[in-house]
């Protein structure tokens, strides 16, 4: 376990590394300097990064990918299946069904909530779909700690409340509002438009840039 909290954006750069390390050779030996031209940063960040957790390499001699794998896999909990509950099983909420709907990974949506009488008590893309008014007492049976949004923006914030009264630890939210939940509870908000708006921003100064230097 870390000496101190690591940062958000530790999280974030352990997670680019493992997907890397995901495709190598479990000998395979990597350096903090590989590791760092493929997630962007620095070797001494990396190196940082990783001294948060303990010491998983050698002097100049690097790191073993297998381990490191592992390692980091631990740190970030996913040497486990973390069940998921579902808000919302529309057009958005079925994509997620079939990303995360299977034990592939470490996430599994195992239940879905939706207020569509034709989808209660029956399954979508192989999950359980139930009413919201259930979700406190399904959520607490079967032990989920995660909850994901896709339900309209109107009812965005009644879901994230029944989340966090069902006991919910963390919640990724693919609404188009934002949600307010309780400082314990972890919220990250996937908002695919706002990211749109960066690339285009992006894209719209560098043409600009280019035209003014022609």
């Amino acid at each position: 376990m870390p000496r101190e909290k690591a940062s958000e954006n530790v999280t974030i750069r352990l997670s680019l590394c493992l997907k890397y390390l995901r495709g190598m050779s479990e000998e395979t030996r990597i350096s903090s300097g590989r590791l760092a031209e493929l997630v962007g940063t620095s070797g001494a960040r990396v190196r940082k990064d990783l001294s948060y957790f303990g010491q998983f390499g050698t002097p100049r001699k690097g790191y073993r990918v297998g381990r490191l794998r592992e390692e980091i896999s631990k740190v970030l909990g996913l040497d486990r299946v973390w069940p998921i509950a579902l808000v919302g099983v529309g057009k958005l909420g079925r994509a997620l069904l079939n990303n995360f709907g299977s034990e592939r990974g470490s996430f599994h949506i195992q239940v879905g909530f939706d207020v569509n009488p034709n989808k209660i008590g029956k399954r979508v893309a192989g999950v359980k779909v139930y009413h919201p008014y259930q979700m406190p007492k399904i959520i607490r049976e079967q032990k989920i700690q995660i909850g994901m949004i896709a339900a309209p923006a109107e009812a965005a914030q009644e879901s994230a409340d029944l989340l966090v009264i069902s006991g919910i630890k963390g919640i990724l939210n693919f609404s188009s509002t934002r949600v307010v939940v309780p400082s314990y509870v972890k919220l990250k908000n996937a908002d695919f438009t706002s990211q749109l708006e960066v690339i285009t921003y992006y894209i719209v100064n560098n043409q600009r840039s280019k035209l003014a230097h022609s």
